[in-house]
């Protein structure tokens, strides 16, 4: 099989049919779209030049509710990836049993290469294109790689002068003060602790002084380190698009994001070891955090990994053939599905919030995570034990069984 983001989901959802003995034509429906919207999106460029650009939304699945996912600006944002991406959002909701399906959008373009007023007018084109597709109770968009909440704030603004009315459900991961949630920015991390800790647990480790390597100190990444690092790990290892640092004796990650955001990046921190992001992967350490791109841990470096855990912040970061390798050497591996499914539990809370119009503070919004992240990992970790497989198959598991049974319910099937 080519190892390509959709065929890897198409591997471990065919694990999960044969588990749940689905038929052909069930297996058929989990892997086709509902609907690919593609289109092209000019701008003009500070310079004054037009410049296009292409677009997507995939509308994967919304047997159990509205579809929902980001949107990401990236140079590799074509449909395979998308429509992988749309897929695992549907596997996601499901396995953290939340009333919303799988979709996920993009621009193929590179922001470093954009101004800021280049980047509002791509926003906002992307939203005149596919306004007719999206909505509240249809399609709800979030922040995804290289979009921020600005970004979603300028979407929503351009949806609701489209529809001449306030929505502030149609988009989740707003600032707070046109409607965002509590919590929202750090939900990922926290959610991915949370179940880090449960894992921990589950497996008799101490938790304090384990050592994690962090691949990818963006939002998500520094979140977790500072989260592990106030509870006792060492945060050992991290890295950025431009290199990473290792130092056995630890980092602090308020500092690290300091050096990034004045220097361009944690590799400019002074007497730490120079890694690149290839070796932060086989790096020692008990704990890997893959919180970058998909595709990162792969057949030609699995064998390689030291880590004990592996907990994947990034979507896709294991391909399948790795995921076998890491099997063979006792290496638990948390998958995206459970992982980092924080960020779109707390998207579920914020578009919740925005219809209700009755607004949470962060406190209430971690006290309704923590329950739905633990009862997640658990219900992944019973059905692991009790089918001798992994974590990423129990979770698909778990999860397709839930689409599964809405889509016989209302008779797709």
């Amino acid at each position: 099989m080519v190892n390509t983001p959709f065929a890897n989901y198409v591997e471990n959802l065919t694990k999960a049919a044969a588990a749940l003995n689905l038929t052909e034509p069930e297996l058929k429906m989990l892997q086709t779209p509902d609907r690919i919207i593609e289109k092209k999106i000019k701008i003009i460029l500070d310079s004054g030049e037009q410049k296009e650009f292409n677009a997507y939304r995939v509308q994967f699945n919304n047997a159990r509710g509205p579809y929902k996912g980001g949107i990401r600006f990236h140079p590799a944002a074509d449909i395979d990836e998308v429509k992988a991406l749309a897929a695992l959002m549907a596997v996601k909701c499901a396995a953290v049993n939340i009333p919303l399906g799988g979709g996920k959008g993009g621009v193929q373009c590179n922001p470093k290469e954009l101004s800021k007023a280049s980047l509002e007018k791509i926003a906002r084109a992307w939203v005149g294109a596919m306004v007719e597709y999206v909505g509240e109770d249809k399609d709800i968009p979030a922040p995804d790689v290289y979009t921020t909440p600005e970004i979603m704030a300028q979407m929503l603004d351009e949806y609701e002068k489209i529809k001449g009315r306030s929505e502030p459900g149609f988009i989740t991961g707003k600032p707070i003060s046109v409607g965002g949630s509590e919590g929202r920015g750090t939900a990922t991390a926290q959610g991915a602790v949370y179940v880090l800790e449960e894992l921990a647990l589950a497996l008799g480790k101490e938790q304090g002084g384990l050592r994690v390597a962090i691949q990818g100190f963006g939002n998500a990444g520094f979140y977790a380190a500072r989260i592990l690092h106030g509870l006792g790990y060492k945060i050992v290892a991290a890295s950025d698009s431009r290199g990473g640092i290792y130092s056995e004796s630890g980092f602090n990650p308020d500092e690290l994001m300091k050096i990034k955001q004045e220097q361009g990046s944690v590799a400019a921190l002074p007497g730490a070891r120079q890694i690149n992001n290839e070796e932060i992967i086989t790096c020692a350490c008990d704990i890997l955090i893959p919180a970058a791109l998909d595709g990162q841990i792969h057949v030609d470096n699995a064998r390689g990994v030291q880590a004990k855990i592996i907990l994947e912040i990034a979507n896709g970061a294991t391909t399948p053939a790795a995921d076998a390798i890491l099997r063979e050497q006792n290496i638990v591996v948390v998958p995206d599905v459970l992982a980092n499914a924080g960020g779109v539990t707390v998207s579920y809370f914020e578009w919740v919030q925005n219809r209700m119009g009755y607004y949470w503070s962060e406190e209430g919004v971690f006290a309704k995570l923590k329950p739905i992240m633990v009862k997640a990992f658990q219900d992944a970790w019973r059905i692991a034990n009790d089918k001798k497989i992994t974590l990423r198959e129990a979770a698909f598991v778990l999860a397709v069984e839930r689409i599964i049974k809405a889509m016989r319910l209302r008779g797709r099937v």
